[in-house]
């Protein structure tokens, strides 16, 4: 999707959705980020926007070869960027988008004004950061830190048998996502359900009929074996998770796991926050607490 804002002084924003996700996740934040005026927000915040699918999901296809993986797909957005006439645009994205707005920022220094990402325990678990346990560290938490960390541990001990299949053996699924759709349903409404924010349950957590239309765009483009082998070349390829030079942001959601503690203990993200509603699917489950960040962050970037 590109979406031009009205505003003729709006920052251009690419933002990238993650896995099981898709474009359809930021259909509520077009609106207020594209034509702030007219959603009782500041003209000054707009942003042109633009959301490519990932390669092999959803409209993202068909792949005709191998190979992608986070580091291709932000040399790739850093074209798309160039062929539309952006020059100095930001980045936004969580899980998978986080890692390639990440890694946009770092190779794209000159045209990247600042990264903004929501991401959540399972971009932890791929790119393997240790959860501590040290006594002392431990001690040393706030209540909201524990029972993140908590969280977390949960999330590695029961909650990453989707991830080891579709990092190690992501062609043997795909003929279950790609015959029936019951099979594509099931696998991704279980990470709805496991992901959303657990005071808000299906279906009121996030849009019935928004999810299934996420979900049917992975089984009407018949992508569910591609998007798996994604986190498959993901898995075997060595990531530069280097920090950019660009100002980077970060929004913690209510069901997310992560602590500054953990991702930043040096306090080098200059914008940090933390919400107590929200989870994985932020432009889903709180657009209104994901487009008030992002504007935040973007301000004095512009």
């Amino acid at each position: 999707m590109h979406v031009r804002s009205p505003e003729p002084d709006a920052l251009p924003l690419i933002i990238t959705h993650g896995y099981p996700g898709s474009v359809v996740e930021f259909l509520n934040i077009l609106g207020p980020l594209t034509n702030p005026r007219a959603h009782g927000g500041d003209p000054a915040d707009a942003f042109h926007v633009v959301i490519p699918s990932l390669p092999g999901f959803g409209f993202s296809t068909p792949l005709c070869e191998p190979g992608w993986e986070i580091s291709r797909t932000a040399k790739a957005w850093a074209e798309l960027m160039r062929r539309l006439g952006y020059d100095r645009y930001g980045a936004q994205g969580g899980d998978i988008g986080s890692g390639v707005s990440g890694t946009l920022g770092r190779i794209a220094a000159d045209h990247v004004v600042g990264v903004h990402v929501n991401t959540d325990p399972t971009a932890i678990a791929l790119i393997g950061m240790p959860i501590p346990s040290d006594p002392d560290e431990l001690a040393a938490l706030s209540e909201s830190e524990r029972l993140r960390l908590e969280r977390l541990r949960q999330l590695q001990k029961e909650g990453q048998g989707y991830l080891q299949i579709q990092s190690t053996r992501p062609q043997t699924l795909a003929y279950g996502l790609t015959d029936s759709p019951t099979a594509q349903l099931a696998w991704i409404a279980e990470k709805f359900q496991e992901w959303t924010d657990k005071t808000a349950d299906l279906p009121d957590g996030v849009d019935r009929d928004q999810m299934l239309t996420n979900i049917s765009i992975y089984w009407f483009t018949r992508t569910g074996a591609s998007a798996a082998n994604f986190i498959y070349e993901a898995a075997h390829v060595a990531q530069d998770w280097s920090p950019s030079s660009v100002p980077q942001g970060m929004a913690a959601f209510g069901a997310d796991a992560t602590t500054r503690r953990m991702i930043d203990p040096g306090h080098n993200i200059v914008h940090w926050s933390e919400f107590e509603r929200g989870g994985h699917f932020a432009a889903m489950e709180a657009p209104d607490l994901l487009v008030g960040d992002v504007r935040a962050f973007f301000r004095p970037l512009r």
